[in-house]
């Protein structure tokens, strides 16, 4: 009987040992390092000579290091981070990810980070004095029409002399450039409809091609005008935008796959798409483009950093939504792991150093 007394005793003292040695779903330590993606995003996620900061780096590292996470970071796209953080190749996504119904669905998210709206840039507002008229006057798009008719009514001018130089030397003969300068004043005040008289073809081809110019004058003098008015008003239809409910009528721009193309697909607002923010705003400061819809601390961002006073950020956001990291969604201990170590990160006077360093803006 002692025997087997004893027997017992040794046996539930095993069993002791081994459950003491069994981790806990709170004690999770990955045996190796976390293969973290990373989308880059301004001033979430910046990438300069190979090495990330940003925001959302940041916030990660100081969760890492709490946790002693050891960890590598792999750049991708927006649709390559959230399907290999769905399908396991990556363990956590860093970046502007905004929390939705439909990601919620592939991929777990953290507590999130940090609250913003989508937000509208557009080109600032043309200076309406009379110094910024005189600006606009010189400009490419203005001079590009003087030049282009002024070098249609030198080929008028020249065809005017070569079919009246003969027959009318009194008005288009002389020298090549008395004769041909006399040409292009008649198809200028052709073109105007002004008409004065004093110079006027002879000769039947030189009739026919006044009466060829003059049909078409009526249609280029449209169009000059056009294009003038333009040149002189490109200020107006950006200034126009003061909101969403302006985007039905402008050239809208957005990155394909973000909320902010599901903003605008949800409320039938056609938007030219791309793969990355910045060569939109490249667009939008060469006038190819009238708006860019994107998340507003994104946009602010980089306008600040890239085009001064070119562009401008209108004041007003919409549609808010939350940011937050993405995480493997078969790891929920992990999850809570890490959402400990970011409420500790979020509640720190270092987060709001890092706001203002990176937004301007404390946590309201």
């Amino acid at each position: 009987m002692p025997s087997l007394f004893t027997a017992i005793l040794l046996c539930s003292a095993a069993a002791t040992a081994q459950d003491a040695e069994a981790p806990t779903a709170t004690t999770v330590a990955p045996s190796q390092s976390l293969h973290v993606a990373v989308r880059v995003a301004p001033p979430f996620v910046i990438e300069q000579d190979g090495a990330y900061s940003g925001l959302a780096i940041e916030l990660w590292e100081t969760i890492a290091a709490d946790q002693g996470w050891a960890f590598t970071y792999t750049e991708t796209g927006l649709a390559d981070l959230l399907d290999g953080v769905a399908d396991g190749r990556f363990d956590v996504g860093v970046g502007a990810l905004t929390v939705t119904e439909q990601r919620e669905e592939r991929v777990d998210f953290s507590h999130p980070f940090r609250s913003a709206g989508l937000g509208i840039v557009t080109r600032a507002a043309q200076d309406s004095s009379v110094s910024g008229i005189l600006r606009r006057l010189v400009s490419w798009r203005f001079l590009a029409w003087v030049g282009g008719l002024s070098a249609l009514l030198g080929g008028i001018g020249v065809l005017a002399w070569l079919t009246e130089r003969k027959a009318n030397p009194d008005q288009f003969g002389g020298h090549p450039l008395s004769g041909i300068g006399n040409g292009f004043w008649w198809a200028a005040v052709t073109m105007a409809t002004v008409g004065y008289g004093d110079k006027a073809p002879v000769t039947f081809a030189g009739r026919l091609l006044g009466l060829i110019w003059m049909f078409t004058a009526i249609v280029l003098v449209a169009t000059f005008t056009a294009g003038i008015t333009a040149s002189l008003t490109v200020g107006a239809l950006q200034g126009s935008v003061q909101g969403p409910e302006d985007l039905p009528r402008v050239r809208v721009a957005t990155v394909a796959g973000s909320t902010s193309a599901s903003w605008l697909e949800s409320r039938r607002i056609h938007a030219q798409t791309g793969d990355a923010i910045g060569p939109l705003l490249a667009q939008l400061a060469q006038g190819r483009t009238d708006a860019v819809v994107y998340d507003a601390p994104i946009l602010q961002y980089l306008v600040t950093q890239d085009y001064g006073d070119s562009l401008s950020v209108l004041p007003a956001q919409f549609d808010h939504q939350m940011y937050a990291l993405a995480l493997t969604p078969d790891r929920p201990e992990r999850r809570e792991l890490l959402n400990r170590s970011l409420l500790r990160a979020l509640d720190s006077d270092a987060w709001q150093a890092r706001l203002q360093a990176y937004l301007g803006q404390d946590e309201p």
